[in-house]
Formats: C-alpha cells, structure tokens, sequence
C-alpha cells in the first residue's frame, strides 16, 4: 500500500470569513453603535459590505453612512468596542464544513494555527465557544505582533514558534491581505470565495488555489 506524501505539515487559518461568519455580530455592534450615537439602524446586509478591514474601518464606513462626521470617531470607536464585545458570542457559528474538516487535519496529524488580524482578546472565546480550539497548536491575534497582515510577519512567527519551514506551510484565508501576506511569506495559499474580500473575487488576488468550500481542503491535504 502507497503512502501518500503530504505536501504541508502546517496549516494556517484566517478567521472572520475563512472558520466563522462574523458579519451577525459585527452588525448587531455596528447598530447599537449608531443608536447610541443618535442614529437609525442599517440593515446587516449593507454591513457585510463593509467588513474587511479591520474595526476601524469599518466604524468609519459607517458613520460616513449615517453623514457623522469625523471627530464623532473617538466616541464611536470604543462604544463598538464595547458592544462587540458583549454580543461577540451571540449567535456565532462556523461556516459549513469548518469543524468535520479540522478535526481531520487535527486527527491526521497537521500542525494547525489561527493568523488573524481580529483583536487578540476576542480570539480565545470565539475558539472556545465553538469548541475548535483544541485543534489549534497557536493562534495569533492582530495585536500580538506590530505587524499585521498582509505584512508576512505574522505567518513567519507561527512557522518560527511551531518550527516548520514556510515551504512546508499552507495559509487559509478568504482576503487579499491573506494571499499577500502568504506570497511575501513564501508559503502557498488557498482562497475561499465566501468569505469578505471587499467585494471583488478572491481569484484576483490569484491564490494558489480557490475552493467555494472549506471542504475543498480535502482535495489537497490528505490524510
């Protein structure tokens, strides 16, 4: 019997849009931000179009949708921090997929990681909550590093801490910063179609693989 060899023997992991659909919780801040702050609610829809950048951005694009202006940022800013916060579990699932195909990898025998750029103090109850953070060795939130990605550091930090070559390490994201981080990394990358890339096609970005399913992982990381 033939053995097949594995390509990687670590495998990364964005994730808002790549493990979990963020947009419920990240609309439910959004709104109560901006009732707070004197302003109608916006449908989630609008929100998910919005999402992608990070926290800051995304408080920006919405106070530039209700006309505020700039200087009521300082006020808003921590209000979302604050209601994210007490609605970061609510109604929190994985994407289709997500828990049967980690606990392969896992099984398997994979070094997996988390890279996101999501604050750090969000990171471990997300993971907890859903029960998947047994399958990770690390996870590596936005403010454990001074860089972000798409800056490559974060990548090459978790192939340092669990000492595996960047040539042996996929990245799993659903967002430009992803491929680019990956690319500057020197590692491969997959990425997903369903998850928030501002709105253009991930295929853009040209990742070294594009699956419309967190299952299509299976095709390439065998078990």
């Amino acid at each position: 019997m033939s053995v097949v060899e594995r390509p990687f023997d670590l495998v990364l992991f964005d994730l808002d849009g790549t493990l979990i659909d963020s947009v419920p919780q990240l609309a439910l801040a959004v709104n109560r931000m901006l009732v707070e702050c004197g302003f109608d609610e916006v449908p989630e829809a609008l929100v998910r179009t919005w999402v992608g950048n990070g926290a800051d951005k995304l408080v920006q694009r919405a106070l530039q949708h209700v006309g505020a202006g700039e200087e009521l940022f300082a006020t808003a800013r921590p209000a979302f921090g604050r209601h994210y916060d007490a609605c970061l579990l609510e109604g929190l699932e994985m994407y289709q997929g997500v828990a049967a195909t980690l606990a392969r990898l896992d099984a398997a025998g994979y070094r997996l990681a988390v890279v996101t750029n999501k604050p750090t103090s969000f990171v471990q109850p997300i993971l907890d909550a859903l029960d998947i953070g047994r399958h990770f060795a690390l996870w590596l939130g936005g403010n454990c590093l001074p860089e972000k990605k798409p800056h490559p550091a974060p990548l090459l930090h978790a192939c340092h801490e669990l000492q595996v070559a960047a040539t042996r390490t996929l990245m799993v994201g659903d967002s430009e910063n992803d491929v680019l981080a990956a690319k500057a990394a020197g590692m491969q990358v997959v990425g997903l179609t369903y998850g928030y890339n501002y709105g253009r096609p991930i295929a853009d970005s040209q990742p070294d693989w594009v699956f419309e399913h967190f299952s299509g992982l299976d095709t390439i990381l065998p078990g």
